[in-house]
Protein backbone atom coordinates (compact mmCIF):
# COMPACT_ATOMS: atom_id res chain seq x y z
CA UNK A 1 0.00 0.00 0.00
CA UNK A 2 1.10 3.43 -0.64
CA UNK A 3 1.87 5.95 2.12
CA UNK A 4 1.61 9.46 2.37
CA UNK A 5 5.02 10.98 3.29
CA UNK A 6 5.33 13.63 6.48
CA UNK A 7 1.90 13.23 7.79
CA UNK A 8 1.11 13.41 11.42
CA UNK A 9 -0.77 9.72 12.54
CA UNK A 10 -2.31 9.07 15.52
CA UNK A 11 -3.43 6.16 16.85
CA UNK A 12 -5.90 5.98 19.56
CA UNK A 13 -7.43 2.51 21.84
CA UNK A 14 -9.81 2.69 24.56
CA UNK A 15 -12.76 0.22 25.96
CA UNK A 16 -16.05 2.02 25.77
CA UNK A 17 -16.68 5.48 27.21
CA UNK A 18 -13.27 6.74 28.07
CA UNK A 19 -13.58 9.42 25.98
CA UNK A 20 -11.61 8.75 22.85
CA UNK A 21 -13.90 9.78 20.53
CA UNK A 22 -14.46 13.27 21.51
CA UNK A 23 -10.63 13.41 21.78
CA UNK A 24 -9.96 12.20 18.11
CA UNK A 25 -12.35 14.81 17.14
CA UNK A 26 -10.74 17.24 19.35
CA UNK A 27 -7.43 16.42 17.84
CA UNK A 28 -8.58 16.18 14.23
CA UNK A 29 -10.02 19.36 14.04
CA UNK A 30 -6.90 21.29 15.80
CA UNK A 31 -4.04 19.69 13.19
CA UNK A 32 -6.77 19.47 10.33
CA UNK A 33 -6.45 15.33 10.41
CA UNK A 34 -9.19 13.31 8.67
CA UNK A 35 -10.68 11.46 11.59
CA UNK A 36 -12.06 7.85 11.85
CA UNK A 37 -13.97 6.18 14.16
CA UNK A 38 -13.21 2.28 13.37
CA UNK A 39 -16.45 1.11 15.62
CA UNK A 40 -18.95 2.92 13.20
CA UNK A 41 -17.08 0.78 10.22
CA UNK A 42 -18.28 -2.38 11.76
CA UNK A 43 -21.74 -1.09 13.08
CA UNK A 44 -22.20 0.38 9.15
CA UNK A 45 -21.83 -3.85 7.60
CA UNK A 46 -23.59 -4.84 11.03
CA UNK A 47 -25.93 -2.73 9.26
CA UNK A 48 -25.97 -3.77 6.06
CA UNK A 49 -26.27 -7.72 7.60
CA UNK A 50 -29.76 -6.57 9.29
CA UNK A 51 -31.05 -4.63 6.03
CA UNK A 52 -29.91 -7.32 3.69
CA UNK A 53 -29.93 -10.86 5.36
CA UNK A 54 -30.69 -12.69 2.38
CA UNK A 55 -28.19 -11.18 -0.07
CA UNK A 56 -25.19 -10.69 2.76
CA UNK A 57 -22.01 -12.07 1.93
CA UNK A 58 -18.37 -10.76 1.46
CA UNK A 59 -18.77 -9.44 -2.26
CA UNK A 60 -21.25 -7.47 -1.25
CA UNK A 61 -19.50 -6.20 2.00
CA UNK A 62 -16.56 -5.08 -0.09
CA UNK A 63 -18.44 -3.49 -2.54
CA UNK A 64 -20.11 -1.06 0.29
CA UNK A 65 -16.79 -0.91 1.92
CA UNK A 66 -14.84 -0.07 -1.04
CA UNK A 67 -17.14 3.11 -1.69
CA UNK A 68 -18.20 4.46 1.66
CA UNK A 69 -18.17 8.27 2.69
CA UNK A 70 -16.91 8.78 5.34
CA UNK A 71 -19.88 10.91 6.29
CA UNK A 72 -22.33 8.19 6.25
CA UNK A 73 -20.44 7.12 9.66
CA UNK A 74 -22.54 10.41 11.38
CA UNK A 75 -25.86 8.18 10.61
CA UNK A 76 -27.68 7.72 14.22
CA UNK A 77 -29.04 5.15 13.33
CA UNK A 78 -25.78 3.26 13.41
CA UNK A 79 -25.83 4.00 17.71
CA UNK A 80 -29.40 1.45 18.03
CA UNK A 81 -28.44 -1.70 19.95
CA UNK A 82 -29.71 -3.91 17.43
CA UNK A 83 -26.75 -2.47 15.06
CA UNK A 84 -24.46 -2.64 17.92
CA UNK A 85 -25.06 -6.36 18.45
CA UNK A 86 -25.13 -7.10 14.61
CA UNK A 87 -21.78 -5.49 14.67
CA UNK A 88 -20.33 -7.54 17.21
CA UNK A 89 -20.96 -10.52 15.73
CA UNK A 90 -19.41 -9.17 12.25
CA UNK A 91 -16.47 -8.11 14.53
CA UNK A 92 -15.34 -11.67 15.03
CA UNK A 93 -15.74 -12.89 11.38
CA UNK A 94 -11.74 -12.42 9.78
CA UNK A 95 -12.76 -12.27 6.79
CA UNK A 96 -14.68 -9.21 7.20
CA UNK A 97 -11.98 -7.75 9.57
CA UNK A 98 -9.21 -8.15 6.60
CA UNK A 99 -11.73 -5.78 4.61
CA UNK A 100 -11.95 -3.29 7.26
CA UNK A 101 -8.75 -3.48 8.20
CA UNK A 102 -7.50 -2.07 4.17
CA UNK A 103 -9.44 0.18 4.61
CA UNK A 104 -8.64 1.18 7.91
CA UNK A 105 -4.98 1.40 6.63
CA UNK A 106 -6.03 3.68 3.40
CA UNK A 107 -7.55 5.93 5.98
CA UNK A 108 -4.74 6.03 8.35
CA UNK A 109 -1.92 6.43 5.85
CA UNK A 110 -3.04 8.01 2.53
CA UNK A 111 -5.50 10.11 4.12
CA UNK A 112 -6.74 12.83 1.21
CA UNK A 113 -4.27 15.56 0.72
CA UNK A 114 -6.28 18.34 2.00
CA UNK A 115 -5.52 16.72 5.75
CA UNK A 116 -2.28 16.90 7.32
CA UNK A 117 -2.45 13.09 8.64
CA UNK A 118 -4.76 11.35 10.63
CA UNK A 119 -6.27 9.89 13.63
CA UNK A 120 -8.03 6.73 13.95
CA UNK A 121 -9.70 5.31 17.34
CA UNK A 122 -11.07 2.17 18.45
CA UNK A 123 -9.66 -1.16 20.12
CA UNK A 124 -6.85 -2.60 18.00
CA UNK A 125 -5.08 0.87 16.59
CA UNK A 126 -2.47 1.01 18.31
CA UNK A 127 -1.63 -3.27 18.29
CA UNK A 128 -2.46 -4.04 14.69
CA UNK A 129 -3.97 -1.06 12.63
CA UNK A 130 -1.12 1.73 12.76
CA UNK A 131 1.73 0.18 14.97
CA UNK A 132 4.27 2.94 13.68
CA UNK A 133 2.03 5.77 14.51
CA UNK A 134 3.83 8.70 15.07
CA UNK A 135 1.66 8.82 18.47
CA UNK A 136 -0.32 6.50 20.36
CA UNK A 137 -2.74 6.71 22.99
CA UNK A 138 -4.52 4.54 25.56
CA UNK A 139 -7.54 6.46 26.64
CA UNK A 140 -9.09 5.21 29.64
CA UNK A 141 -11.21 5.69 33.08
CA UNK A 142 -13.06 4.00 35.91
CA UNK A 143 -15.41 1.66 34.84
CA UNK A 144 -18.25 3.38 36.98
CA UNK A 145 -17.26 6.92 35.49
CA UNK A 146 -17.62 5.48 32.42
CA UNK A 147 -21.03 4.23 32.91
CA UNK A 148 -22.41 7.36 34.43
CA UNK A 149 -21.42 9.32 30.96
CA UNK A 150 -22.88 6.68 29.17
CA UNK A 151 -26.03 6.55 31.39
CA UNK A 152 -26.39 10.44 30.81
CA UNK A 153 -25.66 10.45 27.18
CA UNK A 154 -28.85 7.91 27.22
CA UNK A 155 -30.75 10.53 29.18
CA UNK A 156 -30.11 13.44 27.11
CA UNK A 157 -31.24 11.20 24.14
CA UNK A 158 -34.16 9.93 26.22
CA UNK A 159 -33.58 6.63 26.72
CA UNK A 160 -35.59 4.55 29.39
CA UNK A 161 -32.73 2.83 31.31
CA UNK A 162 -31.06 2.20 34.22
CA UNK A 163 -27.53 3.34 35.87
CA UNK A 164 -27.21 -0.59 36.81
CA UNK A 165 -27.42 -1.96 33.14
CA UNK A 166 -25.64 0.53 31.53
CA UNK A 167 -22.87 -0.20 34.15
CA UNK A 168 -23.40 -3.90 33.40
CA UNK A 169 -23.37 -3.56 29.65
CA UNK A 170 -19.95 -1.68 30.36
CA UNK A 171 -18.88 -4.44 32.17
CA UNK A 172 -19.38 -7.31 29.89
CA UNK A 173 -18.21 -5.18 26.75
CA UNK A 174 -15.18 -4.69 28.24
CA UNK A 175 -14.32 -8.22 29.19
CA UNK A 176 -15.51 -9.47 25.86
CA UNK A 177 -13.02 -6.72 24.14
CA UNK A 178 -10.06 -7.49 26.22
CA UNK A 179 -10.97 -11.16 26.14
CA UNK A 180 -11.68 -11.54 22.24
CA UNK A 181 -9.35 -13.74 19.81
CA UNK A 182 -9.10 -11.55 17.19
CA UNK A 183 -7.35 -8.27 17.90
CA UNK A 184 -8.10 -7.83 21.86
CA UNK A 185 -8.46 -4.55 23.35
CA UNK A 186 -4.58 -3.84 25.15
CA UNK A 187 -2.51 -1.09 26.04
CA UNK A 188 1.12 -1.57 24.02
CA UNK A 189 4.10 -0.81 25.91
CA UNK A 190 4.91 2.75 23.29
CA UNK A 191 1.25 3.82 24.30
CA UNK A 192 0.78 6.95 26.21
CA UNK A 193 -2.02 6.46 29.40
CA UNK A 194 -4.01 9.37 29.40
CA UNK A 195 -6.40 8.28 32.44
CA UNK A 196 -9.93 11.05 32.17
CA UNK A 197 -11.51 9.85 35.23
CA UNK A 198 -10.87 13.09 36.93
CA UNK A 199 -10.05 15.14 33.77
CA UNK A 200 -12.28 17.50 31.81
CA UNK A 201 -12.60 17.20 27.99
CA UNK A 202 -10.68 20.50 27.69
CA UNK A 203 -8.09 19.39 30.27
CA UNK A 204 -7.50 16.21 28.63
CA UNK A 205 -6.85 17.81 25.50
CA UNK A 206 -4.51 20.25 26.76
CA UNK A 207 -2.73 17.33 28.08
CA UNK A 208 -2.22 15.13 24.38
CA UNK A 209 -1.81 18.56 22.98
CA UNK A 210 1.09 19.69 25.04
CA UNK A 211 2.50 15.71 24.10
CA UNK A 212 1.77 15.91 20.61
CA UNK A 213 3.20 19.57 20.00
CA UNK A 214 6.36 18.73 21.97
CA UNK A 215 7.04 16.45 19.54
CA UNK A 216 6.22 17.93 16.66
CA UNK A 217 8.58 21.23 17.31
CA UNK A 218 11.53 18.57 17.81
Amino acid sequence: MKKRKNIITVAIDSPAAAGAGTQAKYIAKYYNLLYLDTGKIYRLIGKLKINYQNNFNINVIKKYVDKVNLDILNDKTLLSDEVAKSASLIAKNSRIRKLVKNFQLQCAYNPPKKFSGSVLDGRDITSVIMKDAMFKFYITANLKIRARRRYLEFKKLKKRILYKDVLKSLRNRDNLDRNRVLSPLKKTKDSILINTSKLSKKACFKKIKSIMDKKLKN
